[in-house]
């Protein structure tokens, strides 16, 4: 019999007609229960869409809630584990431990072994016993730490760029400063993968968005020009390596658009530093492109510096405007002092032991090319540090993680909505710490795994 999705024909429809039945039921629950709550409230004068003071309102109606509880009750009847929120006893590195069983890990940003090297440790450490855990406030009011003014001179410093800025979050920096920067009479053009945060950032700007076909910078031209006139100010938003896919645009190609079209280049490097180029400084170093054609260089401290957070660097009166005026980052918090020495520490091994970046490129390009000869759709991969299979399904690439886990082997599946579901996945975070025998294991370990996955039968 056909399969569909990882299920056999009949199963998919009889899950289909489950499901349904049972939301069938929620919401004639949820309307009876509608129902009295109103009467109760009417009873009693009051509320705002009549609800009375004694009825609490039901987080349940929330937008998404309701597909979210499906997602739960076909997890619940297919019988599957969930992959996610294992909790790690470690540093996840090559290798970690969950629960009490070491596994070969791929699951981690940890690009080039850095985190829980004794040497950014010890910064860490060092900062902890001279500023405490906590900045304690906003760098602009007394959050200030000498810390935070190194690392951001080293940030410019890798990137060309005049001065940078660090966020207590990668996410929040693209949202504060994509949202902060343009505004509703603009145009924001961006890749269709690129990362929520900043789709996010876009959203709250109010400017028009328009996405354009994944790494084509054809139609990213296009798009750019169809829009530019109207549009007060434009950005142009994209990857320097890209997370779902592995793949890489063409930088130079972005650049010439940007200048043709009067739009700054904002290029998102979060999975970049320290993963492309022969030292790790990013894509303009692995394609030869001078720095500075990008207006505004974007990255995160989670990845290969071994902290968490995100930075901005571009011209010093772009990075002194957001450093006085950007809502995410004066009405935060500072980053905490030792998160930005492990940072700074970081940064300072990349650039002076480049046989890291070398061997996390030589272990990608052996998984990848591996993957490959074995039949496994790896899809656009380049081989850098992020290599997908693509299952096709989410339901199958949820049982294979699953499956690897017994075997072994730490992976996490991406499923529908992060990806389409014909593109669902297994992704694979490689590091400068595996060894080729890992990847070849954790390879025949999928082979083995994708073979005894059998047709998926919901019970009646």
């Amino acid at each position: 019999m056909t399969q569909s999705f990882g299920l056999t024909t009949t199963a998919r429809l009889a899950l289909l007609q489950r499901l349904a039945k049972r939301r069938a039921h929620q919401d004639e629950a949820r309307a009876g229960q509608g129902h009295n709550g109103g009467g109760h409230a009417e009873g009693h004068g009051a509320g705002r869409e009549g609800r009375g003071h004694g009825t609490r309102s039901r987080f349940a109606d929330l937008p998404g809630m309701r597909d979210f509880a499906l997602m739960q009750t076909a997890v619940e009847a297919l019988s599957l584990e969930s992959p996610f929120f294992r909790p790690h006893a470690g540093v996840a590195g090559a290798r970690t431990t969950i629960g009490n069983s070491r596994y070969l890990n791929f699951s981690s940003y940890n690009y080039l072994g850095l985190n829980g090297d004794p040497r950014v440790t010890g910064a860490a450490k060092a900062a902890i016993d001279r500023y405490g855990v906590s900045p304690s406030a906003s760098r602009l009011v007394s959050g200030e730490r000498p810390v935070h003014a190194e690392l951001e001179s080293l940030l410019a410093e890798n990137y060309g760029a005049e001065a940078a800025l660090c966020m207590v979050s990668g996410h929040a920096t693209n949202v504060t400063v994509i949202g902060h920067l343009m505004g509703a009479r603009d145009v924001i053009v961006h890749d269709a993968a690129i990362h929520n945060s900043c789709t996010e950032g876009a959203r709250l700007s109010g400017a028009r968005r328009i996405p354009f076909a994944h790494n084509d910078w054809r139609a990213a031209e296009r798009a750019l020009e169809g829009a530019r006139r109207a549009a007060g100010r434009a950005l142009l938003v994209i990857e320097g390596h890209y997370s779902m896919d592995g793949d890489v645009p063409d930088l130079a190609r972005f650049v010439e658009i940007a200048r043709r079209h009067d739009a700054w280049l904002m290029v998102d490097e979060a999975h970049s530093l320290g993963v492309l180029g022969p030292t790790g400084r990013g894509i303009f170093e692995a394609q030869g492109v001078d720095p500075a054609g990008v207006d505004i260089w974007m990255g995160t401290l989670s990845k290969t510096l071994s902290g968490c957070g995100g930075f901005i660097a571009a011209q010093r009166d772009l990075i002194e405007w957001l450093r006085h005026t950007a809502p995410g980052f004066v009405y935060s918090v500072g980053l905490p002092p030792n998160l930005a020495a492990a940072a700074s520490e970081s940064l300072r091994i990349m650039r002076a032991e480049p046989w890291r970046v070398e061997k996390l490129q030589h272990n990608a390009r052996h998984f990848r090319d591996r993957a490959r000869a074995m039949g496994f759709d790896t899809g656009s991969s380049e081989g850098h540090a992020i290599v997908p299979v693509i299952t096709g399904s989410s339901v199958k690439a949820a049982r294979l993680s699953v499956a690897m886990f017994e075997r072994g082997v730490n992976v996490q599946p991406i499923v529908f909505p992060a990806v389409p579901e014909q593109a669902a996945r297994l992704r694979f975070f490689l590091c400068a710490e595996h060894e080729t025998a890992d990847l070849d294991r954790a390879l025949e370990a999928l082979a083995d795994a994708m073979a005894s996955l059998s047709p998926l039968e919901v019970p009646g």
